[in-house]
Formats: C-alpha cells, sequence, structure tokens
C-alpha cells in the first residue's frame, strides 16, 4: 500500500507544526488505512509518483476533505470526535473510518482539487520586508503576488506585526501577528499600497461561502488562531487574484508602467512549486525588467521558500543595482522569524 507511509510522515511535519491532533488523525489513518473502500481505491491508484507534500498532498486533501464536513456541520458523529472535543485515539479514528462510506461522493470531487491554505501569518514576513523596502526606497508600493490563492496575505498593509522587539504596522489593524522574533527589528517607514493584485492557477473567492469554506477547511482543527486570523483577513480583502499561469502573468504585469513606485513581487511557498522552466523563464523577465528600473520606478523580488534548511530562506533581490539582501528565515507558518537584515 501507498499511502500508510505518506500519511506517516505527514503526520510528522504537522506535529512539528503544533498539530497534535493532525498527528494522530494522519497517524490513525495510516494504522487502519481503509485500502478496499472507495476512497483507499482512489488514492492507491493515484497517477502521481509523489502523493505526499511535494506532490499530490493527498493526506492533507483528505484531512481537509474531513475537517470541511464538520466546518459544514453536515456529520454530528465527525464532529463529535473534532477538537474542541478531547476523545481518545481509538474513538478519533473509528469516527473518521465511519464517516468515509457516508460521503464517498463527496469525497470522489474534493479530492480532485489540491489543498489551498492562504498561511496569513506569513504576512509578518511582508510587514517586515516592505519596511525594509521603504527605507531603501520610499515609494508607494504596487503589488503582485505569485500564488496567491485567495489573496489575503495581499492585504498584508492593513495588518500589524507586533513583537517585544517593535511594532510595526497600522494604528487600527484588522489583525495582529505576533511571531517569535529573533535578531535587528526593521526601523517603522511609512508603507503605503498604490496597487495590489495577485495570480493563481484556481485563485480562491474568500467572500464566496464556498470557497472560504476550503479556505478554511485547510486549517487544523487544533489550532483556533489561525481560522481567528483568516476570518479578520477575509473581512478586509479586497485585491483582485487572476486565473492564469504565474509566469504568463508575470509577464504581462511587468510591462506595466509604474512611475513613482516601487513593483514589488512576491511569493511565499509557491515558487518552489513551479516547474523549474517556469522558474527559469520567470527568472530572466523579472532580471530583464530589472535591468530597466530606475531609481524613479523601482524593482523588488521577495521570495520566502524552502531551501533545504530549517523553515523558510526570505530573500529581496533590488533593482536598480541588482542587490540581493538575505533578510532571514521564517517558519512555514509563520510562527517564528529570524531577522538578518541590518
Amino acid at each position: 500500500m501507498r499511502m500508510p507511509p505518506v500519511l506517516r510522515a505527514q503526520a510528522r511535519a504537522c506535529a512539528m507544526l503544533d498539530s497534535p491532533f493532525m498527528a494522530r488523525l494522519l497517524n490513525g489513518l495510516a494504522d487502519h488505512w481503509p485500502a478496499d473502500s472507495a476512497l483507499g481505491r482512489l488514492c492507491e491508484g493515484w497517477e502521481d509518483v509523489d502523493l505526499g507534500p511535494s506532490g499530490a498532498s493527498l493526506p492533507l486533501r483528505i484531512a481537509g476533505g474531513l475537517h470541511a464536513l464538520v466546518l459544514r456541520g453536515e456529520d454530528a458523529a465527525l464532529a463529535a470526535v473534532y477538537p474542541p472535543r478531547d476523545v481518545s485515539d481509538a474513538a478519533l479514528i473509528d469516527g473518521v473510518l465511519t464517516a468515509l462510506p457516508r460521503h464517498e461522493a463527496f469525497f470522489a470531487e474534493w479530492m480532485k482539487s489540491a489543498p489551498q491554505t492562504n498561511e496569513v501569518r506569513r504576512s509578518a514576513v511582508l510587514i517586515a520586508a516592505a519596511h525594509e523596502i521603504a527605507a531603501r526606497h520610499p515609494l508607494p508600493l504596487a503589488l503582485s503576488e505569485l500564488g496567491a490563492s485567495g489573496g489575503l496575505n495581499l492585504m498584508f498593509d492593513r495588518f500589524a506585526l507586533e513583537t517585544p522587539a517593535g511594532r510595526l504596522g497600522p494604528d487600527a489593524p484588522a489583525l495582529t501577528l505576533s511571531p517569535t522574533w529573533e535578531g535587528p527589528f526593521p526601523a517603522p517607514r511609512p508603507v503605503t499600497v498604490a496597487e495590489r493584485r495577485g495570480v493563481d492557477l484556481n485563485p480562491l473567492d474568500a467572500h464566496d461561502p464556498t470557497d472560504a469554506l476550503r479556505l478554511s477547511a485547510y486549517l487544523w482543527a487544533d489550532q483556533p488562531h489561525r481560522m481567528e486570523l483568516t476570518r479578520a483577513a477575509i473581512a478586509v480583502q479586497a485585491a483582485p487574484v487572476d486565473r492564469a499561469d504565474a509566469i504568463d502573468w508575470l509577464g504581462t504585469r511587468l510591462e506595466m508602467p509604474c512611475p513613482g513606485q516601487v513593483h514589488l513581487i512576491y511569493h511565499t511557498v509557491a515558487w518552489q512549486y513551479f516547474p523549474a522552466a517556469s522558474q527559469t523563464r520567470g527568472r530572466a523577465l523579472i532580471e530583464a525588467a530589472g535591468a530597466r528600473a530606475t531609481a524613479d520606478s523601482p524593482l523588488a523580488w521577495l521570495g520566502m521558500e524552502a531551501d533545504g534548511g530549517n523553515g523558510a530562506a526570505v530573500t529581496l533581490r533590488l533593482w536598480p543595482g541588482d542587490i540581493t539582501l538575505p533578510l532571514g528565515r521564517a517558519d512555514f507558518h509563520g510562527r517564528w522569524i529570524r531577522w538578518a537584515a541590518r
């Protein structure tokens, strides 16, 4: 069977990201995987070679579907074994395994779409980076987010970053992010967003109940604070997200003149999933646009992506001058930030 080891690997990852419930759920499914069920046959016959987080992410699709059923109030027996209720491992897996046959049609449809989260806590990195950019180029920002999902992180200027090291953001923020912070704290600067837009292969409309449910379902049931942050971000989301290939879209976007503005291109845990050829083409497009940048129309490229180290590397390139700034590292879910910029 292909699924049990993939489920256990995802369980370990969830445990490291402070979700003991997800670890219990996925380990329980690994121990009692229903290979002869409709879901079991669907997963075991999946065409992708990699069923885990770097590929099809089937464990997260299953967990997201179960959580969606709970959030929709469609299965009281399943909800009875979900947080905030505290049940034994045996009761949890029994509740899940008895729920799966009741919702075969639902899972057949749900599993067709890859997981989509919009981890709002990553905006802590965006807030800090925007202040670093403003220190070098005190101009309004034009935002272009690649892999924007529901566009919640396009609204980062409406959020506050508050740590013992300092505070950044508006006086009346839509939400406040408080990661564990290490390293120098960026000096407060005026940050203004003049224009914002994102792209995604499958954009979600955060104000559509079905899409909002999908965003919420991929949050983990034992982390209610993430749900609170997401709902607060949805309330202020006002940025368009286009349905397109990110690099095709970026090529058109880079032709947009931005006089008197910094064009900030950014992505958080998205670029690493682009095909290698797309990465190469995207890099060439950005570097060519950077060569055309001027002091009155600078270009910034910010990435928060895995590089094999602990968490994600946060790197900023600025033009004119093609300056590369290693800003530090951040947890994939924004729980901690180790800033290096001075």
